[in-house]
């Protein structure tokens, strides 16, 4: 017998928490700087050569619905054809049809991740692609291309930077197919009954907890606190604000390293708005400011409830449309029963200090920290279309003027899919900040899986509205409908 120990077969990359944490802060410090794209190029594409026992590149990319998307590039094909990928367009819902299927996939060399292996696999960094047209322009149904271009016109032009924070909940669930396997007749059954703050240190709910905020951490994300939130399995994670399409980044990446986590528990991660009746739902609350000069323009010590008249102004162009938007940050048909006025639902059409009824809310906050937070976000919404929306709202939207002699009552977001869908299809803002042609393929989407949903959401979470909602979908649970 052999009393030598044999080395690994497989050698590839894995880098311990640690260490990973140091290498993504470094790498978004780098990012945010605004280090010139040739030299940020050249130091990834160097290290990429460099490092031997890496194996693949992973590219990550949004669909309009908010789906996150991935593809793995053996690292020697990568370095000689990085500019010149394409992928198949017509698999994804509301990208290209079958005709003009080919499209482009372009490396944001500023988004960069080393990986945790034990939730990633060995070998494997992470980046984000940019989606272009045959034609290689930038691709109109590309929502962080979208959200990108935004933001360096408003910088340009405005000198305005935008940050962002959210609060991502979810529920933990027993099964790891439970969302694809769903009966109506049975539901879910949660993974755990711990409560909000007080589960045991080794409960399986914690222990969800503890690996997911260790590999947001050594991911960069900067933890400030998590826990189980109010209803039974559910938690929270958070993380700390950033530049807004770094933010959006996060919260795909938050999802993807949840649903691993709890796979490799032998349980399931859904970010569905309100999967259990009875209890309180889901909501990915967006907290975001503006800077000027690195200053925070949200800001005015003198200012109603110690906010600038600018952010006043853009509260107010939020609530104006917020009936017509509503199909943005509630974008699935269970989102409308968050809206449950019993279950502290941000489904008011108003702005409060203190009111977690309101669907916009004014935290307590420093010189540094002030801003908005958007109740009214559902954790299943498209983070990059989100925070597109919010700020070209809050930014170019219409102020109403309130009558004088009327006293104001309160006004509802939308009680289902179908009367958002029709305030958003009726409203010219949403024509002109999306454009019709990335118009009528959201309402497309969204009809579709309306349709296949009763109107009446009634005391039971159907089949319908977890099979075909998006995050759940596959090509065979769809076409079985």
């Amino acid at each position: 017998m052999d009393n030598f120990p044999q080395k690994p077969i497989k050698n590839f990359l894995e880098i311990p928490y640690d260490q990973l944490e140091s290498m993504n802060l470094e790498a978004k410090k780098k990012r945010l700087a605004n280090i010139d794209i040739k030299e940020i190029k050249e130091f990834y594409l160097s290290y990429l050569k460099k490092e031997k026992k890496l194996k693949a590149v992973t590219i990550g990319f949004s669909d309009i619905e908010g789906r996150f998307h991935m593809l793995d590039y053996d690292k020697k094909f990568f370095l000689s054809n990085f500019d010149s990928m394409t992928f198949d367009g017509s698999s994804v819902r509301g990208f290209s049809k079958q005709a003009e299927s080919d499209l482009r996939l372009k490396v944001d060399w500023r988004a960069f991740w080393w990986l945790p292996s034990d939730v990633f696999g060995p070998g494997k960094v992470l980046m984000m692609g940019e989606v272009f047209s045959q034609e290689d322009k930038p691709y109109e149904m590309d929502i962080r291309g979208l959200l990108k271009t935004y933001t360096k016109k408003i910088k340009s032009e405005k000198g305005y930077v935008v940050y962002a924070s959210n609060e991502v909940e979810g529920f933990l669930l027993k099964g790891e197919d439970a969302e694809k396997n769903y009966n109506e007749k049975i539901g879910f059954e949660v993974a755990s009954y711990g409560g909000y703050y007080h589960s045991l240190p080794n409960d399986i709910l914690k222990i969800f907890i503890d690996r997911t905020a260790e590999a947001q951490r050594a991911m960069g994300f900067e933890n400030e606190k998590d826990h189980p939130e109010v209803a039974p399995s559910q938690f929270e994670l958070n993380y700390s604000y950033s530049e807004v399409v770094n933010a959006a980044d996060q919260i795909q990446i938050y999802k993807l390293v949840a649903r691993q986590i709890a796979r490799n528990l032998g349980l399931a991660a859904t970010f569905l708005p309100k999967p259990i009746i009875g209890v309180n739902g889901s909501g990915m609350h967006t907290n975001f400011s503006m800077t000027k000069n690195g200053k925070n323009i949200f800001y005015d010590k003198k200012g109603r409830a110690k906010l600038s008249t600018f952010a006043w102004e853009i509260v107010e162009r939020i609530l104006n449309h917020a009936s017509e938007t509503c199909l943005v940050f509630n974008s699935s048909v269970n989102s409308y029963r968050r809206l449950d006025p019993h279950f502290e639902a941000p489904n008011q059409i108003r702005v409060s200090e203190v009111d977690r009824g309101a669907m916009i809310r004014i935290p307590l906050f420093n010189k540094r920290s002030a801003r908005i937070e958007v109740r009214s976000v559902a954790p299943d919404a498209n983070p990059y279309l989100t925070m597109y929306t919010l700020i070209k709202i809050g930014l170019e939207g219409n102020i109403e003027k309130a009558a004088d002699d009327k006293r104001p009552r309160v006004k509802y977001l939308p009680g289902n899919i179908q009367t958002a869908i029709f305030h958003f299809r009726q409203s010219e803002m949403t024509t002109k900040i999306f454009g019709e042609n990335f118009k009528s393929k959201y309402l497309e989407l969204k009809q579709n899986v309306a349709n296949r949903s009763p109107l009446e959401l009634g005391v039971k979470v159907k089949n319908s509205e977890v099979l075909y909602h998006h995050e759940v979908y596959n090509q065979m649970l769809w076409n079985d409908f």
